[in-house]
C-alpha cells in the first residue's frame, strides 16, 4: 500500500506511462504478472509486495520522462534489475511503479584500447564474460550469481564475490555512469579515464546505493586481462577452525594473495554436495576450504597452488583436491555455487546472512553462531569468503515450529548476530546491501551522526523521497 506522502497510480498515470514507452512495456491491473515484481531472493513473504504498476524502458530517454512524471506527481519508483538480490532491495514496498530495466540490455561497446566495456543496466553479468573472454579479457568484480544478475544490480549493491580477495568488489571497477537523478536530471559522471579526482567522488557515493539516489542508464566497467593459469584446490577438514586458520598463514608465509578463498561449513558442504550427486567423500568433512590461484605465468601459479596445499597440509586435513584443469576447477565451483540453494531446500524458512569481520575474528564469530544456534534452537550454516571475512550464516527453522514461532524467533536473533558481528569490530552487509529486511539493525553498527548525514544526502538527492523508499532507512 502506498505510504501517505505518496499519491496513488492512476490510470491518467498509466496513460502517460504508456505513451513515454509503448503500452506493450506497461503492466497494469494484471496481477499473476505484477506479482513476479514483488519478490528477489527474499524468501520471506511479509517481505514481498506488488508494485502497483511495471514500466519497461527501452531508453535513457524514457527513464528521464518517467522520473520526472514520477518527481512531479510524487510516486514511488523502486529501480529493478534480475531480482536475484538478498537484501529485498528490488521490492517495491511503497508500491508506486517498478521501473524494470529489462530491456535496457546491449552491450554498447567493449573498446580493447582503453579496456573498458560500455554497457546498459540490464545486461545479465555473465553474458558480458562471454563476450569477453574470445578478446582475453574479464571484468574482475562480478558476484557469485554471475548466471543470473544483472550488472546495474551489481552496481547498485557494489557487489563482490569469489574473486573479491584479490581482484576488489564492483567499485573498483566503475570508471563511469550515466544516471538519471531523482528530478529527472541526467548525469554523465567520469568515463573511459582511469584517474579523476575532479570534484567529489559522486561514482563513489551512488555505487552501492541501492537504488535510492539514481537510476543508471549506463556503465562503463573498466577491463582487465584474463589470467592465463588457473589452479584449484578442495581440502576437507574436520572442522570449521582448522580450515580458517589457513587464510593468515597463506598470507605471511606464502606472501601471496590468493584469488580465491571459500568457506563452507559441515551443513553447507554436505547438502551441496548431497544435492549434485557428488562422488567426493563429503559425508565426514566438517569443513571445506576452496582456495584458487590464477595469473599469466604458469610457474608462478603452481607454485603458489602448492604452497597453499602445504599450508592445508599442515593442518592435518581429512583430504585434499586439487585441479589444473578448466573442467576439474569448474567441479569445485559447481558445489560452492550449489550451497545457497541446498540450504534454501532444507527448510521452509530460512534467512541469508551477509556478515563481515576481521579474518582474525572469524573463529570467534563461528563459535558466537553456534551459541547462537543453542540458544534459539535453529541450525545456522556458515559459507562465504573467508578470505575477506564475508560470511554468508544462514539460520534454519526448525522444520516442527509454526511460521509464527519463526517470525516471533528471526529478529531477536539476527539481533544477537549482528550485536556480536559489531562487537568484533564487522558490520551486518559485505556485497547483499541494506534493502528493506536489514534497515531496523542500521543503528546497531552505525552511529546516530552517521545515519543523520546518510538522510542529508539522500534528502538533498531525492528532495522527494520517491526513489526506492523503504530502503536502508526506517521510515521517519
Amino acid at each position: 500500500m502506498t505510504h501517505e506522502r505518496f499519491a496513488p497510480v492512476t490510470d491518467s498515470i498509466v496513460g502517460a506511462l504508456r505513451a513515454i514507452c509503448g503500452a506493450a512495456n506497461v503492466i497494469y491491473a494484471d496481477a499473476p504478472r505484477l506479482n513476479r515484481y514483488s519478490r528477489d531472493q527474499v524468501a520471506e513473504k511479509h517481505f514481498h509486495v506488488s508494485p502497483e504498476v511495471v514500466v519497461l524502458p527501452g531508453t535513457a530517454a524514457e527513464v528521464q520522462a518517467i522520473v520526472r512524471l514520477a518527481h512531479r506527481e510524487r510516486i514511488p519508483v523502486t529501480p529493478r534489475g534480475a531480482g536475484s538480490g538478498l537484501s529485498g532491495g528490488a521490492i517495491p514496498v511503497q508500491g508506486g511503479i517498478c521501473l524494470s530495466m529489462e530491456r535496457m540490455n546491449r552491450i554498447i561497446e567493449v573498446d580493447t584500447a582503453n579496456l573498458v566495456a560500455v554497457v546498459e543496466p540490464g545486461v545479465v553479468t555473465n553474458r558480458l564474460d562471454e563476450v569477453l573472454k574470445p578478446l582475453g579479457l574479464f571484468f574482475a568484480g562480478y558476484p557469485m550469481s554471475e548466471e543470473i544478475c544483472t550488472l546495474g544490480g551489481n552496481v547498485a549493491h557494489n557487489a563482490g564475490g569469489g574473486r573479491a580477495i584479490k581482484y576488489g568488489v564492483t567499485r573498483r571497477y566503475v570508471t563511469g555512469l550515466e544516471v538519471v537523478t531523482a528530478t529527472g536530471e541526467i548525469l554523465t559522471l567520469g568515463g573511459k579515464r582511469v584517474k579523476d579526482v575532479t570534484g567529489y567522488d559522486l561514482i563513489g557515493l551512488l555505487v552501492g546505493s541501492e537504488g535510492t539516489l539514481g537510476v543508471f542508464t549506463r556503465i562503463i566497467i573498466r577491463l582487465l586481462p584474463r589470467p592465463r593459469s588457473r589452479r584449484s584446490l578442495l581440502a576437507l577438514f574436520d572442522d570449521v577452525r582448522p580450515a580458517i586458520e589457513t587464510v593468515p598463514e597463506i598470507a605471511i608465509s606464502g606472501r601471496m594473495i590468493p584469488a580465491s578463498v571459500e568457506l563452507m561449513d559441515r551443513i553447507s558442504f554436505q547438502e551441496a554436495c548431497r544435492s549434485l550427486k557428488e562422488s567426493l567423500p563429503y559425508e565426514s568433512a566438517g569443513a571445506a576450504m576452496l582456495l584458487e590461484s590464477d595469473g599469466f605465468n604458469e610457474t608462478q601459479v603452481a607454485e603458489e597452488a602448492a604452497m597453499m596445499e602445504s599450508v592445508c597440509r599442515a593442518k592435518k586435513p581429512l583430504a585434499i583436491f586439487t585441479a589444473d584443469t578448466e573442467v576439474g576447477s569448474n567441479r569445485y565451483w559447481k558445489i560452492r555455487k550449489q550451497v545457497p540453494w541446498s540450504l534454501k531446500a532444507l527448510s521452509t524458512h530460512s534467512s541469508v546472512e551477509d556478515i563481515v569481520v576481521p579474518v582474525s575474528e572469524i573463529p570467534t564469530i563461528i563459535a558466537k553462531i553456534v551459541d547462537l544456534e543453542k540458544k534459539y534452537g535453529v541450525r545456522i550454516p556458515v559459507f562465504g569468503h573467508a578470505a575477506d571475512g564475508n560470511l554468508h550464516a544462514t539460520p534454519l527453522a526448525d522444520p516442527q515450529s509454526t511460521e509464527a514461532h519463526w517470525h516471533e524467533l528471526i529478529p531477536r536473533l539476527l539481533a544477537d548476530l549482528y550485536r556480536e558481528t559489531a562487537a568484533l569490530g564487522g558490520t551486518i552487509s559485505g556485497e547483499h546491501g541494506i534493502g528493506s529486511k536489514r534497515r531496523q539493525y542500521l543503528s546497531l553498527v552505525m552511529g546516530t551522526g552517521q545515519i543523520d548525514l546518510l538522510r542529508r544526502i539522500k534528502a538533498t538527492m531525492d528532495p522527494g523521497g520517491i526513489l526506492n523508499p523503504g530502503k536502508i532507512f526506517e521510515e521517519d
